[in-house]
């Protein structure tokens, strides 16, 4: 009885997480407006009349593609977090931008690109949803830069998250993936300039 229970439940959570995914990629490839619920459900190899199960509207789909991006993010900046030094944490942040450069060449940055393409709808909801999963990056840039020893934390932050936006945008306009390389590194080198903290004074 529990087998015939546990396993149908298991394949709808697989059929979602596909969903899921596919609707990441391809609304990354194609943007919002040109992707249909059946361009979702071949990417996911799923029925296209299975879709409306677990997701009735296109936005919803979204919504399911930005709570992807906070769990990628979030995954990134755990394994990050593991670092000791901050200045460290920020620079695998840039090497892992870096090392997508290919795919933002081609299609830009996952969520600014989303992110700038609902700005223009009317409904003011889903445009919001994708504002905080770059906040959520930039609070965590910001905590770096504050064990850092900055006074100005917030300011540092915005200058490293909206470098990393010029250079996609940038490099999927040229559609030159060395953009990334060369402005990732030298996001590295400016991380390298700013000083350490003071170290705290020794007990006597």
């Amino acid at each position: 009885m529990t087998d015939s229970v546990t396993r149908p439940r298991a394949r709808g959570a697989d059929k979602r997480r596909r969903l899921t995914a596919a609707a990441t990629k391809v609304l990354h490839e194609q943007g919002v407006e040109r992707t249909t619920l059946a361009d979702i459900a071949r990417a996911a190899d799923v029925p296209v009349g299975n879709v409306y199960y677990y997701f009735k509207t296109k936005d919803e789909l979204v919504q399911a593609a930005l709570a992807e991006h906070t769990a990628h993010l979030d995954e990134l900046t755990a394994g990050l977090d593991r670092l000791p030094d901050p200045r460290d944490r920020l620079k695998g942040l840039v090497e892992a931008w870096m090392g997508g450069r290919d795919v933002a060449a081609r299609y830009g940055c996952p969520t600014g690109t989303l992110a700038a393409e609902l700005d223009k709808r009317a409904d003011g909801v889903l445009d919001v949803e994708a504002g905080r999963v770059i906040r959520r990056l930039l609070d965590w840039a910001e905590r770096q830069f504050r064990e850092l020893g900055r006074p100005d934390p917030d300011r540092l932050a915005v200058t490293l998250v909206a470098g990393y936006q010029g250079m996609s945008l940038l490099a999927n306009a040229l559609r030159d993936p060395e953009i990334m390389t060369g402005e990732g590194t030298r996001l590295i080198r400016w991380l390298d300039t700013l000083p350490a903290p003071p170290s705290a004074p020794r007990q006597a």
